[in-house]
C-alpha cells in the first residue's frame, strides 16, 4: 500500500493582480498526511510480524486506506483549480508535474528493488500526475458535466471490467478482471473520480466567493501551523516518511523480534486476503481451506512455504488450485 500528495502548492487568485495561499487547504492536506503515516506505520508493523497478516488489507483498515487516497486526489483536484483557473500557468504547472512524475519514478524504482513481487508501478503519485494532465481538460467544462464524468468514472470498474485489460501495459487503467499485486495500486478508474470531484467543488467555491472566506480562516494556532507546514511540503514528507518509519520498525525488530506465527495460519490469512480482492469472503474461505488441506495431505506445504516450489510452473499446484476453485464455487 498504501499514499501522498496533492503535491501542488495551493494558491488562489483573489484579484487579477494577486494570489494568496489558502491555509485551510494546507491544514487539510496535513491531516491527510498524518492519516497516511498512521496507515503506513501499521503496514510496517504487519510486515515485520507485529500485526496479524492481512490486517491492513481488510475491514476498516482497507476503508481507511481508500479514504486517505481519495482525500489526496480530491485535494489535488481542488488545488489544480486554485493554481490554474481562470488561466493555466503553464510553467508552474509543468514544474509541479515534473516533480510529481520524478517522485513517482523514484517510488517505482525503489520498490522494484525492495519488493520486486509487489512493487508500485501505478500508485497515488502516478495517479495524481495522470489526473492532473486530464484535469486541465475540465478546467472550463461546466461543473455539472464534470460531476457527471466523475460519477461515470467511479462506476466504470463495476460494469466495464474485461480480460482485455489484464495485460500489464493496461493495468493502470483499472478495468482488469484480475487485480495486479502492488503495495500501492491506484488506477485511473475509479480514482480519477475524487480528483474531478475536488476540481468541480473548487470551481463552485470560486464562483460563489467561498474561497475568499476559506482564505480568511485563522490558521495561526500552533497545531494548525504544524499541519499547514506539512501540507505545504507534502511531497517531500511523502517521500521521506515511509523509509524512516520502515527503518525504525526494522531496527526495533532486530532487538525485539515479533513471535513467529503458525505458518498454516499465516498461509490461510494471506490467501484469504489476496482472494478477497476479487471474490466473496465465503468463496475465499472455502478455497483457501481446501488448498491448505491438500498441500498438507500431499506433503507440499513445507516446501511451498520455504519457496522451494515454483507455484507458477509446478503442475501439482495448478491441479490443486483448479480443483479447489471448482469445489469452492460449487459450495457458494
Amino acid at each position: 500500500m498504501s499514499m501522498e500528495n496533492a503535491a501542488i502548492d495551493s494558491s488562489i487568485e483573489t484579484t487579477p493582480a494577486s494570489r494568496r495561499r489558502i491555509g485551510a487547504i494546507d491544514v487539510l492536506r496535513g491531516i491527510a498526511l498524518i492519516a497516511m503515516a498512521i496507515y503506513h506505520f501499521s503496514w510496517d508493523l504487519e510486515y515485520f510480524g507485529y500485526l496479524e497478516a492481512g490486517t491492513v488489507a481488510s475491514g476498516g483498515w482497507k476503508l481507511f486506506a481508500r479514504l486517505i487516497a481519495g482525500s489526496f486526489l480530491f485535494l489535488a483536484g481542488f488545488s489544480l483549480v486554485l493554481g490554474n483557473y481562470p488561466e493555466i500557468r503553464i510553467r508552474g504547472f509543468l514544474i509541479r508535474l515534473g516533480k510529481i512524475v520524478a517522485a513517482a519514478l523514484v517510488i517505482t524504482v525503489a520498490t522494484w528493488f525492495a519488493f520486486p513481487n509487489s512493487f508500485i508501478f501505478f500508485g497515488i503519485l502516478h495517479a495524481i500526475a495522470a489526473a492532473s494532465v486530464i484535469g486541465l481538460l475540465f478546467l472550463r467544462v461546466p461543473v455539472l458535466l464534470t460531476l457527471a464524468v466523475a460519477a461515470a468514472v467511479f462506476a466504470a470498474p463495476f460494469y466495464l471490467r474485461s480480460p482485455i485489460f489484464d495485460v500489464p501495459a493496461l493495468w493502470w487503467v483499472g478495468l482488469s478482471e484480475t487485480l495486479p499485486r502492488s503495495n500501492d495500486y491506484v488506477p485511473l478508474l475509479p480514482w480519477l473520480a475524487p480528483f474531478l470531484a475536488g476540481l468541480a467543488l473548487a470551481r463552485l467555491c470560486l464562483s460563489t466567493g467561498l474561497t475568499d472566506r476559506m482564505a480568511s480562516i485563522d490558521t495561526g494556532g500552533k497545531p494548525a501551523r504544524i499541519l499547514s507546514f506539512g501540507g505545504r511540503h507534502s511531497l517531500s514528507i511523502y517521500l521521506i516518511h515511509q523509509p524512516l518509519l520502515f527503518s525504525l520498525v526494522y531496527l526495533f525488530a532486530l532487538i525485539f523480534p515479533a513471535p513467529q506465527p503458525d505458518p498454516t495460519v499465516e498461509f490461510r490469512t494471506n490467501c484469504t486476503a489476496n482472494c478477497a480482492r476479487t471474490e466473496s469472503a465465503s468463496l475465499c474461505a472455502a478455497f483457501c481451506g481446501c488448498t491448505l488441506d491438500k498441500f498438507l495431505e500431499q506433503d507440499l506445504f513445507t516446501a511451498l512455504n520455504a519457496g522451494q516450489i515454483d507455484i507458477a510452473t509446478d503442475p501439482r499446484i495448478a491441479t490443486i488450485t483448479e480443483q479447489c476453485t471448482m469445489d469452492a464455487r460449487a459450495t457458494e
